[in-house]
């Protein structure tokens, strides 16, 4: 698990130090090619889908997998307190583990969310054990309506409630790349 941890962390490394400007790459496209300008990733026919999700908390990275190869690399917020594995309801962290894309809401209190299956059996039986409950609703998601990244100063800050959030242009090469019933594996 170790070594399956620090290849992907190379590797988003590696990807993200390439892709560090997408919104100037994506401009750049569009402006070469303006008849593509209003083609949205979830309209490309030829968008290869991920088969994992590898969320690296501590280097705030999410990596979109297809086997082993790195398709591509978010920078994220997470939850305010994200050392740490979720507990229980209101504690304001991501949880850490394996868990399954339940389903997409192209409808929520964010620009798109993929709900995550948090909790799973272990973490029910952890919080029944403290007397608390485990909480949930746990999703990968875009900005909220009506704010903008710089003014919530993502993604430096971890404004979450235990969420993993994106901009809700990378939100729209996630939506496009992954499917309802993908694993996510949240790492430390």
């Amino acid at each position: 698990m170790r070594r399956v941890i620090l290849f992907v962390s190379m590797l988003a490394i590696g990807l993200g130090a390439a892709m560090s400007a997408p919104d100037a790459r994506e401009a750049k496209a569009k402006s070469a090619a303006p008849e593509m300008a209003s083609l949205t990733p979830s309209d490309d026919p030829v968008v290869e889908k991920a088969d994992r999700v590898v969320v690296l908390k501590g280097e705030r990275k999410l990596v979109l997998m297809r086997s082993d190869r790195v398709l591509d690399v978010f920078h994220v917020a997470l939850g305010r307190y994200a050392k740490g594995h979720k507990q229980r309801e209101g504690d304001q962290r991501t949880p850490e583990g394996t868990y399954m894309l339940d389903s997409k809401l192209p409808k929520s209190n964010f620009y798109r969310a993929i709900l995550i299956s948090y909790p799973n059996a272990q973490d029910t039986a952890r919080a029944r054990q403290n007397g608390v409950r485990p909480g949930g609703k746990v999703e990968i998601h875009g900005l909220p309506g009506g704010w903008d990244a710089q003014t919530l100063g993502h993604p430096k800050f971890d404004w979450t409630d235990g969420c993993i959030a994106v901009t809700n242009r990378e939100m729209d090469r996630i939506w496009a790349r992954v499917d309802a019933g993908t694993p996510i594996e949240i790492h430390p």
